[in-house]
């Protein structure tokens, strides 16, 4: 029987990494793309509920019959599972990102959470991302992404994934030769340099920008951060069980109770937030 593959994206259908990952995922199996039309990159996990979505049929450069949705990338998700398309999908590839999507990245990328909507679905899910030096200009490679991306969905394939998983695929800048291998990682720790620029727009009024500097990250080993810091691919399965654990034991030692203000010592509070 032939593996069913949808292929999506958060960079819009048109996008030249989700052609390429097209292309490796049409060796495993049958390929449909739904891919959103247009970018949502930093988009996060959505389910849009307060309107209509509306699909249209695209071809990109190579021919290739593509759909695209005006919603996000786990809306173009729902869609293929809840029917829009007839047959039912073995697997969900979601990219090939421009950007890695490292740390905590993975709660703001379309990417990584169009393969998150496929766990929900019940079904594997695969989020690729390739490593683009901030400020790059000119063509990028995808084949060594989509290489990767083809080795990780093979040993899906063959192995199977533990329920509610997924994988986080990250592909180092370099070329196929160059690239060292791949490790299982775990996430590393990213770290934000954002800042709020307000500004005032010709009637006066107040508006804003979230931006600031690049997120760098702590190329710790065993982290998705440090394997490509060595350059490695790093393929970290994510989890969508949220529960600190290590928590439970210390909150039921806590007092549930409404409690008075003068019974609380404003001078004695711990650290709102610890170390783990």
């Amino acid at each position: 029987m032939t593996i069913q593959i949808l292929v999506t994206n958060d960079d819009g259908v048109l996008a030249p990494g989700l052609l390429a990952l097209t292309k490796e995922m049409r060796k495993l199996g049958d390929v449909t793309i739904l891919a959103p039309d247009r970018n949502w990159s930093g988009g996060g996990h959505v389910k849009t509920l307060d309107r209509a979505l509306r699909l249209r049929e695209f071809h990109l450069e190579d021919g290739t019959q593509a759909f695209a949705s005006d919603g996000a990338p786990s809306d173009c998700v729902s869609l293929a599972m809840l029917g829009y398309f007839k047959q039912k999908f073995d697997l969900v590839v979601s990219g090939i990102n421009v950007g890695a999507n490292l740390g905590h990245d993975v709660t703001y990328s379309g990417t990584v959470t169009a393969a998150m909507e496929a766990v929900i679905a019940g079904i594997p899910g695969v989020a690729v991302s390739l490593e683009v030096p901030e400020g790059h200009v000119g063509q990028i490679d995808y084949c060594p992404a989509a290489r990767a991306a083809s080795i990780a969905v093979q040993n899906v394939i063959t192995h199977g994934l533990p329920a509610d998983t997924l994988l986080n695929v990250n592909v180092p800048f370099l070329k196929t030769e160059e690239i060292k291998g791949f490790r299982i990682t775990r996430q590393g720790l990213r770290v934000y340099h954002s800042r709020l620029d307000e500004r005032i727009d010709p009637r006066g009024r107040p508006y804003y920008w979230i931006g600031g500097d690049a997120p760098t990250g702590l190329p710790e080993s065993g982290s998705d951060i440090g394997a490509l810091s060595e350059g490695y691919v790093s393929v970290t399965p994510l989890h969508l069980d949220l529960t600190a654990y290590r928590a439970i034991s210390d909150l039921n030692t806590w007092e549930w109770r409404e409690r008075l203000p003068s019974e609380m010592s404003l001078f004695s509070l711990p650290a709102m937030v610890r170390e783990p």
